[in-house]
């Protein structure tokens, strides 16, 4: 059973806004993610697809947390565990994670767009970040997508400055998200998010999951996992994620394992036709 983490309130404002942070909760152990990160990195010639990183584009690798056996025990800390079982359920699923050295804006968007099965981002950010270099923002309570609010920044946000006058990066209705090193910052999936001014290598890593599937939305989960072909990865999680999994981090891949089959179809096509796996 997942240990609770957050408390009435929390679960209640991430309900309302879409997103919580928690600063300093991975604070004492930031050091040895720091160096699990740049290990992963290293391994891999330093940057995208085993090139070095070239500052003008976002390198990304895709599973991420998957590639080091301490990165892939973040699903076994009782803090992150209990967060994401008050968000999810004792038997969430644990979806997949990205690491990168993201280079320029990245400007307003929403990682999902569904209703039924709730999707959970946690960001670690590894360097300090401020409002004007590169921290995260988000726009508050547009993760509900009944609402009107929500229907209207999807029609209207990406083309900000030719609607309203403003370019994405001074849109006031964004909230920045300060961050030191050790800082979790979680959001829904459905939530607007961007980055703008941040530096040329700033190193963040993702960790993304879902409520478990209800058997009649299996369909929806595989055509999720259809899209991490992109990636050219030819299951859903790395090696090492299984086989350093115990009995209780298993339960968080179970639906993953019995679901991407389909995967290595998709992404041995995706490798005739892509010049490179997606950066993002």
């Amino acid at each position: 059973m997942g240990h609770h983490q957050l408390s009435d309130q929390q679960l209640s404002f991430f309900d309302t806004f879409g997103f919580l942070a928690l600063p300093g909760l991975m604070a004492d152990a930031i050091d040895a993610i720091t160096d699990a990160f740049e290990k992963i990195w290293a391994g891999r010639g330093g940057g995208h697809n085993g090139a070095a990183h070239d500052s003008k584009q976002r390198s990304c690798i895709v599973p991420f947390i998957d590639q080091h056996e301490r990165l892939c025990s973040l699903l076994d800390d009782t803090r992150i565990n209990g967060v994401l079982c008050d968000l999810l359920g004792d038997d969430y699923n644990y979806v997949g994670s990205d690491g990168n050295y993201y280079a320029g804006d990245t400007v307003w968007h929403s990682d999902g767009w569904g209703k039924a099965v709730r999707f959970v981002k946690i960001a670690f950010y590894l360097d300090p970040l401020t409002r004007d270099s590169g921290c995260l923002r988000v726009i508050p309570g547009s993760h509900n997508l009944e609402d009107q609010f929500s229907l209207k920044l999807q029609e209207q946000l990406r083309e900000s400055e030719e609607n309203w006058g403003i370019p994405g990066k001074d849109l006031l209705a964004g909230v920045g998200l300060e961050t030191q090193p050790g800082d979790l910052v979680l959001f829904n999936h459905n939530l607007k998010h961007s980055a703008f001014g941040g530096s040329e290598s700033r190193r963040m890593f993702t960790i993304n999951c879902s409520q478990r599937f209800p058997e009649d939305r299996l369909e929806e989960f595989r055509k999720y996992i259809s899209a991490h072909a992109r990636f050219w990865t030819d299951r859903l999680y790395g090696n090492t994620m299984i086989a350093t999994a115990g009995p209780e981090r298993m339960v968080h891949l179970e639906q993953g394992m019995a679901n991407d089959g389909h995967l290595a179809e998709l992404s041995a096509k995706a490798r005739e036709e892509m010049p490179e796996p997606s950066r993002g």
